[in-house]
């Protein structure tokens, strides 16, 4: 069993997991962990896969033999990520130029969904740059946004002017220019959190529907061995996960990030998080409450 995970921690705890249960494991490492999920949604190059929520969500509207595995590998405040180097601030996003690295690249989805929702932002009134293609094979971006010349990278396009706001989160380049569009961002990001009752998600697991059938004990002593770690590590004094393990935890992000993508025509269908649920506990062989259900 092929497994592709980011954290050396959840990494070395599932292949002792996997390898205890009589299959023999072995992790592919690929760096940044993203640059795994084409392979792993169109070309099955990988059994189990760290993996976007958002990627999720695409390869189920697109019909690919692709299981959310319930636990969240990546969780993160996004409210910040939206920068500028100017005195423009989110309220002036409408008619100014916004990069982001790839259409349906997680912080976007989540960040674009609150410029919307919080702020009242007509998308179509920016005018929207992507640098990358999408992970899922037949996804494509909206006639509204355009795609950067061939070679470009946002975060020098950011420094040089060419885009007005970039939305960037481990790719933020290091300069002293740059400042947060939204005021004091932290604060409401954490304030946007205690209304929703969740911390936004990037990364949960993905698994592929094969190796689910086939391995079922293999695949669910993973994600014992995944919960484990998280919930070992998760800090105190937090009003809520940071990594949230399980089918209800992680209900609240997904129904939300869903919502988001298909006002943003990142997906082409509504998808109720249930969809998600049925498939993978079908596979496995268990009900929802063997995973958090």
């Amino acid at each position: 069993m092929k497994l592709v995970l980011g954290r050396d921690d959840l990494a070395a705890a599932a292949l002792s997991a996997v390898r205890e249960e009589g299959t023999e494991p072995e992790r592919v490492g690929i760096k940044p962990v993203h640059k795994a999920s084409r392979g792993f949604v169109n070309h099955s190059d990988a059994d189990l896969c760290e993996l976007a929520i958002v990627t999720v969500l695409q390869a189920l509207d697109h019909g690919k033999p692709v299981l959310l595995l319930p636990v969240t590998a990546l969780g993160r405040h996004q409210h910040q990520t939206l920068v500028t180097m100017s005195k423009l601030s989110v309220a002036d996003v409408e008619g100014r130029s916004v990069g982001v690295r790839a259409w349906s690249q997680t912080t976007g989805v989540w960040v674009r969904g609150f410029l919307t929702e919080q702020y009242g932002v007509d998308l179509r009134k920016a005018d929207w740059t992507t640098y990358e293609g999408h992970h899922v094979e037949g996804a494509e971006d909206p006639s509204w946004v355009k795609r950067a010349p061939e070679g470009s990278k946002l975060p020098a396009d950011f420094l040089d002017g060419r885009v007005d706001f970039g939305i960037m989160g481990n790719e933020l380049p290091s300069d002293d220019r740059i400042r947060t569009a939204i005021d004091h961002a932290h604060e409401v990001a954490e304030q946007w959190s205690l209304d929703q009752g969740f911390i936004p998600v990037n990364h949960v697991v993905g698994v592929s529907e094969t190796v689910a059938a086939g391995h079922p004990a293999a695949v669910l002593a993973a994600y014992d061995a995944l919960k484990s770690v998280l919930t070992a590590k998760e800090e105190a004094g937090r009003p809520f996960p940071l990594h949230p393990v399980g089918f209800e935890a992680l209900r609240g992000a997904f129904t939300k990030a869903a919502a988001y993508a298909l006002e943003q025509d990142v997906i082409s269908r509504a998808v109720d998080y249930d969809e998600l649920v049925e498939r993978t506990c079908t596979a496995l062989g268990v009900s929802p409450d063997r995973l958090g259900g």
